[in-house]
């Protein structure tokens, strides 16, 4: 018997499974496509298979993510906001504030260390500040790829400011950077260093107060800069959590593992 938590996001979705005593098998992820209920089956099947089991081990599933609603096999969804603090609070008792940076939301989470979240703020109208901001620009205008960013942006010793975080014109001001010879390092750093003001700024507005332990989730949680531009703007240590994407997957399969056990005694 397992229990399987699903993450349908917009750019990737992940599955995390548990066993019975709550220990975590596997964590798949998988891009997602236009098809999210498709997606949900591919990325669960893909877990599965890793971990030599079958559909019919799954006792329980909850979903979550944006496509959430649309897997047909869920037994029930959550929002992504409860399974990313249940997940994280799992597995950093006590945590406080989670940053967490997809492909195209972000979030500031403020917890009471219980494992409650008591507000939180959020980009999801925009790519300003989430994954996809770094990936059309860097992959278009720098040719880097998104796993050398971090170690980039951290060679820099003088980071230029970029004003803009509007994606379109972010790419005025980085091709004019290029043609007047900035290196790249410098110009990855500025970008870092952009966004990171933007979430730390967004957090502010909503009052949160950025209370440690800090947990930064998220698939940009593998940028290296970032997590250290983070720590340089609010003067505090931010943990950059191990397998960043799989946290709100990980709350949901907690949650299906829970409410199994609830309606069986």
């Amino acid at each position: 018997m397992i229990f399987a938590g699903v993450d349908i996001g917009s750019t990737t979705s992940k599955a995390v499974l548990l066993d019975e005593n709550g220990k975590n098998l596997i964590f798949a992820l998988i891009f997602t496509t236009f098809d999210r209920n498709q997606s949900g089956e591919d990325v669960l099947k893909k877990a599965l298979e890793q971990s030599g089991n079958k559909w019919e081990d799954v006792a329980f599933l909850v979903s979550t993510g944006y496509g959430r609603k649309a897997f047909e096999r869920a037994n029930m969804d959550l929002p992504e906001i409860i399974c990313h603090a249940t997940g994280t609070h799992h597995l950093y008792p006590g945590v406080r504030t989670i940053i967490d940076i997809g492909g195209q939301d972000s979030k500031v989470i403020e917890m009471d260390g219980k494992g409650m979240v008591t507000r939180f703020e959020m980009n999801d109208k925009c790519a300003a500040g989430t994954g996809r901001f770094f990936e059309v620009l860097t992959n278009r205008l720098l040719n880097v790829p998104m796993e050398e960013l971090g170690e980039l942006a951290l060679r820099s010793d003088n980071p230029c400011v970029i004003s803009s975080m509007c994606t379109i014109f972010a790419e005025s001001e980085i091709i004019s950077l290029l043609s007047q010879g900035i290196p790249k390092e410098d110009i990855v750093a500025g970008m870092c260093k952009s966004v990171t003001r933007r979430i730390v700024n967004m957090g502010k507005s909503g009052q949160i107060t950025y209370q440690e332990p800090i947990i930064f989730s998220g698939g940009v949680a593998n940028n290296e800069g970032v997590r250290a531009y983070f720590e340089q703007f609010l003067k505090k240590k931010v943990t950059a959590i191990l397998m960043p994407q799989s946290t709100a997957a990980f709350g949901a399969a907690l949650a299906a593992k829970e409410n199994y056990e609830k309606a069986h005694g």
